[in-house]
């Protein structure tokens, strides 16, 4: 989460032209601590992440919608297509596989 968070905020920065040293002196810390939130190796708090956004213009939500992004992609993981289609067409030969199973095991009801 922190580098999806880090790399973002490195976009953002980049797109407006300014430097790390410059998002350092206005947050009031050192450049190396703040290469360490850009490169996700420091956790960044909500007052840190408002303070940046302020710095850069934006809404928090411009900088923490990454993070919805990235649970499509980590549900999907990668797979493509062909590989999807076929995983649910397993799922579902193992559904009808155990349908049939358990039909046959269920006692039969012989008032019927």
């Amino acid at each position: 989460m922190n580098e999806l968070l880090g790399n973002q905020i490195k976009i953002l920065r980049n797109a407006r032209n300014l430097t790390q040293e410059y998002m350092a002196e206005k947050l009031g810390i050192s450049r190396q601590k703040y290469a360490r939130i850009e490169n996700g190796n420091n956790n960044i708090t909500l007052e840190v992440l408002t303070r940046i956004s302020d710095i850069l213009d934006v809404a928090v939500g411009d900088i923490t919608n990454i993070l919805d992004k990235d649970k499509n992609v980590a549900y999907r993981g990668g797979i493509s297509g062909m590989e999807s289609a076929q995983k649910i067409f397993d799922m579902l030969d193992l559904f009808y596989a155990n349908k049939h199973l358990y039909m046959h095991l269920q006692p039969v009801d012989e008032s019927k």
